[in-house]
């Protein structure tokens, strides 16, 4: 038990580094391009789908993630958890990569709609800042087989990373039609 109290001490740090250096490092990529820096690069204009689909996969993964724990089946449990984190970590490369090639898309809606797509943005971008160091504690909870600890922050890291995830893809179907 010490052992396991021990293994959450020895990732505290790390989590707090990477919790604040994500979202400084994505907004200070987000203010860039390469070819600023005299870096020819092609625009990635294709890749605004397939990160919404990431999203959505992602949604999916989570869902039948918490389906998975709830029926008993922990080894299932945890490969959809490993997954969720792989694509989440697919999405932030891809999209660091398109902004740092391409320009960056003003959504074009009036009216209520505006308010309602920049809501979900906003929200989107908040809760996506906030759960980074929920899903990497509920993770190491895991690993330190704190599953008492684990369940209790899962349920919050839960819905937050599935709405992430959702609202996503929203904020995609929204601005797609103003890609140039």
């Amino acid at each position: 038990m010490e052992e396991n109290k021990n293994l959450e001490k020895k990732f505290s740090l790390p989590i707090i580094i990477v919790s604040v250096l994500i979202p400084i490092v994505v907004a200070l990529l987000l203010t860039v391009r390469l070819k600023d820096f005299g870096i020819n690069v092609e625009p990635l204009p294709f890749l605004p789908p397939i990160y919404a689909v990431i999203n959505a996969i992602t949604a999916v993964v989570l869902i039948v993630g918490v389906w998975a724990i709830k029926n008993g089946k922990r080894k299932l449990h945890q490969q959809l958890m490993k997954t969720a984190i792989a694509l989440s970590l697919a999405f932030l490369v891809l999209y660091i990569a398109y902004h740092l090639t391409t320009e960056a898309t003003k959504f074009g809606g009036e009216g209520m709609i505006r308010y309602v797509y920049f809501f979900l943005l906003v929200t989107h971008i908040l809760l996506s800042i906030a759960v980074v160091p929920l899903v990497l504690i509920t993770y190491v909870r895991a690993l330190s087989e704190r599953f008492d600890k684990h369940k209790k922050i899962a349920k919050i890291t839960f819905p937050i990373w599935l709405y992430v995830a959702i609202s996503g893809v929203v904020v995609y179907f929204m601005i797609a039609p103003y890609y140039v």
